[in-house]
């Protein structure tokens, strides 16, 4: 509980997967002492991350799983059987002292273990409670379960990603998660701020689904303005511009095997200069000249645009078309971005960890800087119940013998 951002919060965590355990990942990097909290019984393994893909190396099992190790560095795990009443007592006593308490659970499951946000009241008056599910913990959906691909189908996202004439694409992944935790986070620190001033605490209620609605915004002005539905002829295609005032604007095939380039052009200049590039007759055809025609030709366009840039190199094609002021990028792969980018070690945004089971690993920074308080990344998440011995004894204030004995007891 040092001199940070938030160092001066105590978080009680029981989130897990990414859209919970990424909210307070964030907070413990700027400070905040997070004392997320597993089951002994089932080894932790409510959170499926724990164990699952990607892995560093051939080493398989509970501490393996490379998604639990980045969503929970800098946070101090350990365990306590909820089933058992020192159990309950033991979490009573580090609710009192916490404040914040966290999860993402179906709603409804903290409540029904005794420790819902009454019940968490009456322990400590001024506790901030936060809960995160796929469809909150109100409204004719509140029973539902939810996994962020669900909550990105029924908040209305899925249907606005793909390509023209085909099925909604989505993602293939729980970005929908992702979203929710920076929502879930937000509301955390303006429960923080409102207590601040007031002293009162407060239930923070959380929707991923909501949180994908919310992003909905130009696609309902479009329909409820223009009667434009979202998916009509020639539409989503999601690398051109929803708007139709950029022209060409999508991700084009360059030379070698899966490489693309991502080229816009924002007005009628920037599109003279593509053409001075490109040097075509196609290119330079004054029927292309103004945004009106180039929009009424955008297929053929494409079509012209993808079979000039498979003879380029991506990456100096890229810094011709930057050079001519013309908006332009690599599609970089993961690996291009991360090591071989000198933005991305400029930022500092990989830091390495040594996690007690994995060894050396490279896990995400934050992409904002504080002048004053910047965020630190330096502890890797917990392998399970690491933290026992300094939460319950240096923390909680129990003795090693009576740490022990909960050990044998079965209680943590």
């Amino acid at each position: 509980m040092g001199a940070s951002a938030l160092g001066h919060v105590r978080i009680c965590d029981f989130t897990g997967q990414l859209a919970g355990a990424g909210a307070t990942r964030h907070l413990a990097a700027f400070g905040a002492q997070v004392i997320r909290i597993e089951d002994p019984v089932r080894k932790g393994r409510w959170d499926i991350l724990r164990g699952s893909p990607p892995f560093k190396d051939e080493r398989r099992g509970n501490e393996f799983g490379a998604a639990f190790q980045n969503h929970n560095v800098g946070k101090l795990g350990i365990t306590i059987n909820m089933r058992t009443e020192r159990g309950r007592e033991l979490l009573t006593e580090l609710v009192r002292i916490s404040d914040v308490v966290t999860e993402n659970f179906a709603a409804g499951v903290l409540e029904r273990m005794g420790f819902g946000y009454e019940q968490l009241r009456a322990i400590k008056d001024d506790i901030i409670y936060v809960s995160n599910c796929g469809f909150g913990q109100t409204g004719p959906y509140s029973s539902f379960k939810s996994w962020g691909p669900i909550a990105q189908a029924v908040g209305g996202l899925t249907l606005t990603s793909g390509l023209a004439g085909r099925e909604p694409a989505g993602w293939g992944y729980s970005y929908m998660d992702h979203h929710g935790g920076y929502f879930m986070t937000l509301g955390i620190l303006a429960a923080l701020c409102h207590r601040s001033r007031t002293g009162e605490g407060q239930w923070v209620d959380m929707s991923c689904t909501e949180a994908a609605a919310a992003l909905l915004g130009p696609a309902v002005l479009d329909y409820t303005v223009n009667g434009r539905p979202t998916r009509r002829e020639g539409s989503p295609d999601s690398n051109r511009d929803a708007t139709g005032t950029m022209v060409p604007h999508g991700i084009y095939a360059t030379a070698g095997q899966d490489n693309w380039i991502a080229i816009s052009c924002r007005d009628d200049a920037e599109w003279a200069a593509l053409a001075e590039e490109i040097g075509a007759s196609w290119a330079t055809d004054a029927r292309l000249a103004r945004l009106a025609d180039r929009l009424a030709h955008q297929d053929a366009l494409d079509a012209d645009i993808d079979r000039w840039s498979r003879d380029h190199d991506r990456f100096e094609l890229a810094a011709r078309l930057q050079a001519r002021g013309i908006p332009a990028a690599v599609v970089a792969r993961p690996g291009e971005r991360i090591d071989q980018d000198p933005n991305t070690a400029a930022w500092g945004l990989w830091p390495t960890v040594d996690h007690a089971a994995m060894g050396e690993v490279r896990v995400d920074g934050m992409p904002v800087h504080l002048s004053e308080t910047d965020w630190v990344i330096d502890r890797a998440a917990p392998v399970l119940g690491a933290d026992n011995e300094y939460v319950f004894g240096e923390i909680l204030g129990l003795s090693a013998s009576e740490i022990a004995g909960l050990a044998d007891e079965g209680v943590i």
